[in-house]
């Protein structure tokens, strides 16, 4: 009995903590790993120590001797405590409340755009986009290997499912056979890319740290310079023109659906078939314009004539286009030589 009773002393460490304990040599596990739980919060079943010459086989009713654990024994003790696990399941639950509002949002259903009378260039309603069902994108095909494949699932779906996207499509008769994705730490450089004139059309939806989705409304508008590549290769003056007018039509019937109307009552068009938006956001817009860089001063603003007011605002609101489809452009595979 005597050697049964030996006290051994022997010291655990935690995460840069050392405890000292000193327990007979008969003492049962369980009981070693209660006193464990109350030095560090970690519960039993998630503790896991490491020590020189620790036997694998044993049981919760085993005695410390007969685990290896010897006098002046060094134990490195690893293991969750139940305050973190706690806080991993809210971070858990959190993140999928976000992600199940955010697919209930990617899914909820399109509203018609409404009429207010017969047109011969009235915006087609979704109850007729329905009904051309070869003018679509006929399979969305999310990358598996990438974070959170069903959160960009939705994302495609609701690109493909856009009421203004099925417009221009049945509008131009576009039909595509695989909507995809890009993974932008395989291609870097690139937003788009439009595979065989419409075999495929690959899109980069996830920000460049996977931390989320970029924003709806340019990821749509490079869709829309991917379908220009359904007709044109290169980004040639006819390729430039469609984009354009793809643009056009897109903010045309959204503005349809939201005023019920088929006029852009408020609202401003370039020649080369640009939407522009409101008169006080371009408004606003021509204001940073002309703080930001060369132009008239802040006091020759309030003395400007209506005309010259509105070719600053057409000029800031050409180069920011301008801008954006270059970018858009220097990011799309299409039509690039080997």
């Amino acid at each position: 009995m005597a050697s049964s009773s030996i006290v051994l002393n022997f010291s655990v460490s935690h995460r840069g903590t050392t405890h000292r304990l000193s327990l007979p040599s008969d003492t049962p596990l369980s009981i070693l790993e209660e006193q464990l739980q109350e030095l560090t919060g970690v519960p039993p079943h998630l503790q896991k120590l490491i020590f020189k010459g620790k036997k694998a086989n044993h049981q919760d009713d085993a005695a410390i001797s007969d685990l290896g654990i010897k006098d002046g024994a060094k134990i490195q003790m690893l293991g969750t405590t139940t305050q973190e696990l706690e806080g991993m399941k809210s971070v858990e639950n959190e993140q999928q409340r976000r992600e199940r509002i955010m697919r209930e949002r990617a899914m909820k259903p399109q509203y018609k755009a409404r009429s207010t009378g017969p047109s011969t260039s009235s915006v087609s309603t979704l109850s007729t986009l329905s009904s051309s069902s070869s003018y679509k994108f006929h399979e969305i095909i999310p990358l598996a290997h990438l974070p959170n494949p069903e959160m960009a699932k939705a994302t495609l779906e609701k690109l493909a499912a856009d009421p203004a996207i099925r417009h221009v499509m049945q509008k131009h008769q576009f039909s595509v056979g695989v909507l995809t994705e890009l993974a932008p730490h395989e291609q870097p450089h690139l937003l788009g890319l439009n595979v065989n004139a419409g075999q495929a059309i690959k899109l980069r939806i996830y920000t460049d740290r996977y931390d989320g989705f970029r924003n709806y409304k340019e990821i749509r508008r490079v869709l829309c310079h991917e379908l220009t590549h359904n007709v044109w290769g290169d980004h040639d003056n006819n390729f430039k023109e469609l984009n354009s007018q793809l643009n056009r039509e897109v903010a045309e019937f959204e503005r349809a659906v939201t005023e019920g109307a088929h006029s852009l009552s408020g609202q401003s068009l370039l020649s080369g078939g640009y939407y522009l938006g409101s008169s006080s956001e371009l408004e606003a817009e021509a204001q940073v314009h002309v703080l930001g860089g060369a132009g008239p001063s802040v006091s020759g603003l309030q003395s400007e004539s209506a005309e010259d007011r509105r070719r600053r605002v057409l000029e800031a609101t050409m180069n920011r286009l301008r801008k954006e489809e270059e970018e858009i452009e220097h990011s799309c595979g299409t039509g690039r030589t080997a």
